[in-house]
């Protein structure tokens, strides 16, 4: 089991018997957090990546403990250890994206409608079908959206096989007249 690097890891994962290596780093973590988080946000665009930068720079903190010599500047070392491993990060970022002189377009693949068209068209469809009465849209929608049959269509409207017949066909014939939809035709 690994020890905590900061005072924020749970304390419940640690056993009491195993303890803390250097307490004082836990003591200077709790003192100085709030300032060295503030110097790791100024750092990046991200609270959470400020906060991921922090807690990397806190762990090189904790495996050089020993070795660091005038625990007074501690702030200096901690923030040089923030720059070093933003900068580091930053070098090893990759790049997806290039310059060039003209936008790469995907050859259109024959047989198949512009996207653009497709959505336009769906929505002259939707606005046709909202110009219905109600009870005809409503029918409309189970049956060609829904694709219920008749018979559930006029169960679940309550309404005879009949009705949804006859309703479901005037509708269709308004919607063939609506001046939007002409160009479907």
């Amino acid at each position: 089991m690994t020890t905590p690097v900061c005072t924020s890891a749970s304390t419940a994962a640690v056993p009491a018997s195993q303890g803390l290596v250097y307490p004082s780093f836990s003591a200077y973590v709790r003192h100085r957090r709030p300032v060295l988080l503030r110097t790791a946000r100024s750092l990046t665009a991200n609270p959470s990546d400020a906060e991921d930068l922090l807690q990397t720079a806190l762990t090189k903190t904790y495996a050089a403990w020993e070795r660091i010599e005038d625990h007074r500047a501690l702030d200096g070392y901690v923030r040089r250890a923030l720059l070093n491993t933003r900068t580091s990060q930053w070098r090893k970022r990759k790049v997806d994206e290039f310059a060039c002189d003209e936008l790469p377009e995907p050859e259109p693949v024959p047989g198949t409608a512009d996207p653009a068209e497709q959505q336009a068209l769906r929505d002259a469809m939707w606005r046709a079908i909202t110009k219905l009465p109600a009870r005809q849209r409503a029918m409309v929608v189970l049956r060609y959206y829904e694709d219920l049959s008749e018979a559930q269509t006029a169960e679940v409207l309550g309404v005879s096989v009949g009705t949804v017949k006859s309703a479901v066909s005037r509708a269709l014939g308004k919607l063939r007249e609506d001046a939007e939809l002409g160009c479907v035709r």
